[in-house]
């Protein structure tokens, strides 16, 4: 294989939370696969398939209009990325009480240059 035919998968990954700090959920479940699903570390699933993300995010997006992701750390292991994420949601557009900003760690599967599934452990 040569260097021109590597997947630069933290690029990727780095694209996809530039899209999610920017609120473009197009953007964002554009580099997922169309089964692709976001899910708690080895548990539930959170939003399933391309067009479940798309609506998740947009009404989570609607109700924390300053959610942001900042990268702390970051580290590809074969057909993984994994991020130290530090988020904030700031206010809630429907008045509900204010969450703390907290840390996590998201695991980004991929297959090929599409990302399959993201975990979170938290």
């Amino acid at each position: 294989m040569s260097t021109a035919d590597v997947i630069d998968r933290v690029a990727i990954a780095e694209a996809m939370i530039a899209a999610y700090n920017a609120q473009d959920v197009d953007a964002y479940v554009g580099f997922m696969t169309e089964e692709a699903s976001e899910a708690t570390y080895r548990g539930a699933v959170i939003r399933e398939g391309r067009e479940g993300t798309r609506s998740g995010l947009a009404a989570a997006f609607k109700v924390w209009p300053q959610n942001k992701a900042e990268i702390r750390e970051k580290q590809a292991i074969g057909d993984y990325v994994l991020f130290r994420e530090y988020v904030t949601r700031g206010p809630a557009s429907d008045g509900s009480a204010l969450v703390e900003p907290f840390e996590v760690i998201a695991v980004y599967s991929f297959e090929g240059d599409k990302v399959s599934r993201v975990e979170f452990i938290r």
